[in-house]
């Protein structure tokens, strides 16, 4: 079989695989435009210079064979590697051209992050950006998966093959009703919201951020009694409003304009909260690179 190798056409691995991800020819061949008898033939002609069948075939469904999902996770490599040499080639040919996939919590963006795309644009402006925003779970697993360059959350918990940096530090800032009695002439300390209901993030989601709070809360002799959770700063701005408790965000979420709620500054407090970049450590990517020498 090894002297068969390198028969191989990576057009047939590309179809290999979209085959392998529909198991259906039909779907797989309208996907691919081109005919179906013609898919037919390139899977049987990868299967004959393999030796090997990579599906079981009945009337009723396709399905891969043990062969058929061994070869799906090297062809993904194959396919990927091939794909980041050609675009390294072509960043060498004409100039830095390329795309950057960068995920970020909702805060990120309010603040930090539009300044620095806007500065890297200037110096890399055929560098084309795919912006998304994700929970910090999400975006460790896009980074893991590849499909992400760069994330900005608010975690320091992070598998050992992805990159940490700490890029930005701020206060919290403490979300009030409009109504609500306390404000910034009478606020003391947090023991004043010891009998509150708190609307947080999620632990699983975000679990230092939620540290800091309990922390922050245990300081002044309470637990915080969690009547919410939500990962989106409109939906925890909404319930506040309509007194379905209180919050604690990021200094840069806050938005005074679109909702009847206050903000207070937790700026006497010892927590801050801290925006980290991460990246897996062995991306190739020449426009991450880049980016990184500008944060």
């Amino acid at each position: 079989m090894i002297s068969n190798i390198n028969q191989l056409e990576l057009r047939s691995l590309r179809y290999f695989m979209v085959l392998a991800d529909t198991l259906h020819y039909t779907q797989a061949a309208e996907i691919l435009f081109i005919s179906q008898s013609a898919l037919s033939q390139h899977i049987k002609q990868l299967e004959r210079t393999l030796g090997i069948p990579l599906f079981n075939r009945t009337n009723r469904k396709v399905a891969l064979s043990r062969a058929g999902e061994l070869l799906l996770k090297e062809a993904n490599l194959i396919l990927q590697q091939v794909d980041q040499s050609m675009e390294r080639w072509q960043l060498s040919l004409d100039g830095v051209m390329g795309q950057l996939k960068i995920g970020f919590v909702g805060s990120a963006m309010q603040g930090f992050l539009p300044p620095i795309i806007k500065e890297f644009s200037k110096t890399h402006p055929k560098i084309n950006f795919y912006l998304e925003e994700f929970t910090n779970t999400e975006q460790l697993k896009g980074l893991e998966q590849e499909q992400l360059d760069i994330g900005f959350m608010r975690s320091n918990k992070v598998p050992s093959d992805i990159h940490l940096k700490s890029v930005y530090s701020e206060n919290f800032s403490l979300v009030l009703p409009l109504d609500h009695p306390i404000d910034l002439s009478n606020f003391k300390n947090m023991g004043q919201l010891a009998e509150e209901s708190f609307i947080l993030f999620p632990n699983e989601n975000s679990p230092m951020y939620y540290q800091q709070i309990q922390n922050l809360c245990a300081d002044y002799g309470f637990s915080p009694r969690i009547s919410h959770k939500s990962i989106h700063g409109p939906t925890i701005f909404k319930l506040v409003e309509n007194g379905m408790g209180v919050a604690i965000v990021p200094n840069s979420l806050r938005d005074e304009y679109n909702y009847k709620i206050k903000f207070l500054e937790l700026d006497k407090v010892p927590y801050k909260t801290e925006l980290f970049a991460a990246w897996k450590k062995d991306n190739k990517n020449p426009a991450l690179h880049h980016f990184l020498e500008l944060i």
